[in-house]
């Protein structure tokens, strides 16, 4: 299904063209087209709603559920010492989720047709339209889904009274992972911190595009070696 020379046609919609470019997917995928309308994705205006989400839509679906997890463990016996450090815990292991799936999932390289539309599917179009402002947070039907396997992984190493608290801190980090992103693309920081984070972040868009996974922090690239680096220039002789 890989068309040789294929060129796609930003006019139609583009889901089911990515994967025709095969081996030139990545080079393609990695030229950015700064706009902040997107392109359209399907035919079907019901497909193309579920890839739309504006970013408020993540704080005010998943707080309430980050708290109600959190309640759960109180209803099960764990005391307000007790759930306190789990929140802070939650929200640690959320960084590095964050930093392995950023790494290992949506950079992953694809050359095949399903490959290359589930990649933009995932991640590609993030990076192919860095400014859309409907496709830069996670929509919420993909997040419901995963929180399946999530909460099940917490759950095989934790008790029971545990696993809603810890798996509600890490929630609260997706939430913060998610409206961060957003801020860091649409926002003017004005803080020293929020500067250096915005500036780290578009690296990873515009300048050096394999390295700088973190979004909330750059700990793990500290950590795994990922961490952007400029090289001084040479002096002359």
């Amino acid at each position: 299904m890989v068309a040789q020379g294929f060129t796609v046609d930003l006019n139609k919609p583009l889901v089911f063209q990515v994967g025709h470019l095969g081996e030139e997917y990545e080079e393609w995928v990695h030229q950015p087209i700064v706009s902040k309308e997107g392109p359209r994705f399907f035919h079907s205006d019901f497909w193309e709603f579920l890839t739309l989400t504006r970013w408020w839509v993540v704080p005010v679906i998943w707080l309430p559920v980050s708290l109600w997890c959190i309640s759960m463990s109180v209803s099960r016996g764990l005391s307000l010492p007790e759930i306190v450090p789990l929140i802070p815990l939650g929200i640690f292991i959320w960084t590095f989720i964050e930093y392995t799936l950023h790494r290992f999932l949506f950079h992953i390289k694809t050359k095949s047709y399903w490959g290359n539309t589930a990649h933009y599917l995932l991640h590609g179009c993030h990076h192919k339209h860095p400014m859309d402002h409907l496709r830069l947070v996670f929509p919420p039907t993909a997040t419901a889904i995963l929180c399946f396997p999530f909460w099940n992984l917490v759950k095989l190493f934790t008790t029971p009274a545990v696993t809603p608290a810890l798996f509600g801190g890490g929630m609260l980090g997706y939430v913060m992972y998610d409206v961060t992103h957003y801020y860091l693309h649409h926002a003017q920081p004005t803080k020293a911190v929020t500067k250096n984070l915005k500036k780290y972040h578009l690296n990873h868009h515009f300048r050096i595009q394999d390295k700088g996974f973190g979004i909330t922090s750059s700990l793990w690239d500290i950590v795994f070696g990922t961490l952007p680096t400029t090289k001084a220039p040479k002096r002359e002789q």
